[in-house]
């Protein structure tokens, strides 16, 4: 990758507090706040389809409970994510990648993919969603951008589609964190955003890295980081950033 083709503003999990997070109605509405880029978590079912959800389990945000991981595309896509959020949402379905992929490449948005491995899949889902990804926006020149906080999964991600980019997910500074990045081909370290001062954003840039930051909703945060050079924002205030404007 030559050239950085994200924007900086990202909508966390669509627009995951105004409306139910990594649903499509989450991206509609983030959309018409403006947004061009887009944060999802991805996992598999039980028989291989990428589909988007945070947690391991359905409790908080489905009306059923249990493991997700555990169950085949089949019962997944009759679930309803969206009446937990409000009655205007009731009936709205976990999206599999492809319909997502399908919304954001018509109206020319830009996708992060936190590849969320239900426990003990890491290696797997990596190479699976991966694999999905490289299918589902072939030859686009804007590919969606990898992430996860688990090295095995952007392990699995790397070896089914180096091509695609690839970030770190940070909640600390562990010991050998920048070298971690580097080691696996990533393009970006995307951190919690209390962790990044002058100094972190300067080894990240110094090692060719990108630097992006979650989850930021605080305006004046937003302005410090900014100032400090950030190369993206992830944020749940999609209502109080103007994507179109300066920080």
């Amino acid at each position: 990758m030559t050239a950085w083709p994200y924007p900086l503003w990202i909508a966390h999990r669509g627009a995951g507090k105004l409306a139910p997070e990594n649903t499509l109605a989450a991206f509609r509405v983030g959309a018409s706040h403006g947004y061009r880029m887009f944060e999802c978590d991805v996992k598999l079912s039980a028989d291989g389809v990428p589909f988007l959800l945070h947690d391991a389990t359905l409790n908080r945000t489905t009306d059923r409970r249990g493991t997700a991981g555990d169950l085949p595309w089949a019962q997944l896509s009759q679930v309803d994510a969206g009446g937990w959020h409000g009655r205007t949402f009731a009936g709205e379905p976990l999206p599999a990648l492809s319909a997502v992929a399908h919304f954001v490449r018509r109206n020319g948005f830009a996708l992060n993919i936190e590849i969320k491995p239900t426990p003990g899949t890491e290696l797997h889902t990596g190479r699976v969603v991966a694999t999905e990804a490289a299918r589902l926006w072939h030859g686009d020149a804007v590919p969606p951008l990898l992430t996860s906080f688990k090295p095995d999964a952007l392990q699995g991600a790397r070896e089914a589609a180096a091509q695609l980019p690839r970030g770190l997910l940070l909640d600390k500074l562990h010991d050998g964190w920048l070298d971690q990045a580097r080691s696996l081909g990533c393009v970006a370290v995307v951190s919690l955003y209390a962790l990044l001062d002058a100094q972190v954003i300067g080894a990240i840039h110094g090692a060719g890295l990108k630097a992006l930051a979650y989850t930021v909703n605080d305006p004046a945060e937003a302005h410090r980081l900014h100032g400090l050079g950030i190369d993206g924002l992830i944020t749940d205030a999609v209502d109080r950033f103007s994507p179109g404007n300066s920080v």
